[in-house]
């Protein structure tokens, strides 16, 4: 079982298909684990043939929807509209869109790709350095998974067996801290972080100063479809009006709506919709089915009962452990995708968190985001890249300011980790 894991990582160290490099190794491995293909070949299908997986997709189309309709730009006017008079307004408007933006798209990477494409140049016209700006933008995409919906949190609680509507209601602390933490970073960085250049405006962003000049009640009407999702989502789960499966069917097909009313588009683009998010979707869906068979073999190796032992013959106290946990998930978030890590580090850990009388619930929520900060940690930082591509700044010049961003994020991991109460607190 040692070797099948060390396969699986150097097949995604060399690039190899996620889903593939979990599949391939226990495939070809069945024999010495005493396995057969009639005992698994039915895995897959079953895995994702679940309801609560069916947020997946809907959320995903949900994100899409809401970025093409334009409700991004309508939430940073509002934003603007109150906090413009502030000095370094624009930051805290990024950080404060990001926030909304995780409650729409439930996806970091997607966050950083709207966030930067939207806030990016008009921070750099304002005098904010180019490497700041792209740090920000990364930093502020981990909200996008922290804060509900998100879909790492969904493959944890069908890995755990524990309720989807209760981890997104747990997040809710977590992620108002991030974001305060992250205006705090901002604030103590202004002075900093600009330069004694302001640049020219273009057309786009004179077009977009206009409509910020609009009377406060038409920026706040027009950003009033975008305010309503979160409470579709968010107060019909915990309003016990449908479960987090059906809000995002719901919230997809108010998307939708949305969409016709605003853009009126013809059944091509659509189609180029709908395509996008089942592209994105079947991706997410095959890595799920294909690690299933990996997860039977560790339940069948019995490998969390070994790592219990192994834990609780180096301590028995469980914030030792979970410090031995965040040490150990900040390594993997280094060279896995979250998605990957969550699926692959989830049925390993989660039995143990257990035996440590660790509530499965704070377990779930420290674990992702444990997790999600690999996305601003090299080699596999995503939220890096997407962000120094849209803002066309090298990685290595962000790195001085991503680092802060880093260990303020790195504080607030410890934060939900040690203290349960931020996450348990509705229990």
């Amino acid at each position: 079982m040692i070797l099948i894991v060390v396969i699986i990582f150097l097949l995604l160290v060399i690039g190899i298909p996620v889903a593939f490099a979990f599949f391939l190794p226990v495939v070809f491995g069945m024999n010495g684990l005493g396995l057969t293909m009639e005992m698994v070949s039915g895995l897959p299908y079953t895995t994702v043939a679940s309801f609560p997986l069916i947020a997946i997709p809907l959320f995903i189309l949900l994100g899409e929807l809401m970025n093409q309709a334009g409700l991004i730009d309508k939430l940073i006017n509002l934003a603007e509209l109150f906090l413009k008079k502030l000095k370094g307004s624009l930051g805290y408007i990024t950080v404060v869109c990001a926030a909304f933006l995780g409650a729409i798209t439930g996806s970091s990477v997607a966050t950083v790709a709207a966030i930067s494409s939207t806030m990016g140049k008009r921070m750099m016209n304002d005098g904010y350095k180019k490497e700041y700006v792209a740090s920000l933008t990364a930093a502020v995409g981990l909200l996008g998974v922290l804060i509900p919906p998100s879909i790492p949190l969904i493959l944890y609680g069908s890995i755990a067996n524990v309720s989807i509507s209760d981890l997104f209601l747990a997040t809710l602390v977590p992620g108002i801290i991030m974001t305060l933490t992250y205006i705090l970073v901002h604030k103590l960085l202004l002075k900093s972080s600009k330069t004694s250049v302001v640049k020219m405006q273009s057309e786009d962003e004179i077009a977009t100063t206009i409509e910020i000049k609009s009377s406060p009640f038409q920026i706040f009407k027009s950003s009033l479809p975008a305010l309503f999702l979160p409470v579709i989502v968010l107060g019909g789960i915990y309003g016990g009006i449908f479960t987090a499966t059906e809000a995002a069917a719901v919230a997809a097909v108010y998307a939708l709506i949305i969409y016709i009313v605003n853009r009126k588009p013809k059944g091509k683009s659509i189609y180029q919709i709908f395509l996008k998010a089942g592209i994105v979707s079947a991706t997410i869906l095959l890595l799920i089915s294909f690690t299933s068979i990996f997860n039977r073999v560790i339940v069948l190796e019995q490998i969390p009962q070994v790592l219990t032992e192994m834990s609780l013959s180096i301590t028995d106290n469980k914030y030792v452990f979970l410090m031995m946990v965040v040490l150990i998930l900040l390594i993997v978030g280094m060279f896995m995708e979250t998605n990957t890590a969550v699926l692959l580090m989830a049925p390993l850990l989660f039995p143990v968190a257990l035996n440590y009388g660790i509530d499965p619930i704070h377990f779930g929520i420290a674990l992702v985001t444990n997790i999600e900060i690999g996305l601003l940690t090299p080699p596999m930082a995503a939220n890096l890249y997407v962000s120094a591509k849209i803002n066309q700044v090298p990685v290595m010049n962000m790195l001085k300011y991503t680092f802060i961003f880093l260990g303020a994020s790195i504080f607030v991991l410890l934060l939900i980790t040690f203290f349960p109460i931020f996450t348990t607190w509705f229990l």
